[in-house]
């Protein structure tokens, strides 16, 4: 074999393990991110000022439709859980 498209052969070997290890390390990160998110919506729905009812529905939720609940509850609830009852 030529010396030369071996040594191309083998370059071309370590890059696309480099670039595997690299989207590995990126779906990992992003899956950490993703579940941190949710135990913090959790957390924080758990501590919230909201009725027994409400928190319950919150979660539910949550764990319905994981992302989308976490995001809704930083976005909306959270806000919500903080005013005052009778207010609008």
């Amino acid at each position: 074999m030529n010396p030369q498209l071996a040594h191309e052969m083998t370059l071309a070997a370590t890059s696309e393990s480099a670039i595997s290890i690299a989207l590995v390390g990126v779906v990992a990160a992003a899956g950490i991110a993703y579940v941190a998110f949710f135990v913090a919506a959790l957390v924080s729905i758990a501590r919230s000022g909201l009725t027994g009812g409400m928190k319950l529905g919150w979660i539910v939720f949550a764990f319905v439709a994981p992302f989308l609940g976490s995001l809704l509850w930083f976005l909306v609830g959270r806000r919500d859980s903080q005013r005052p009852l009778g207010t609008a």
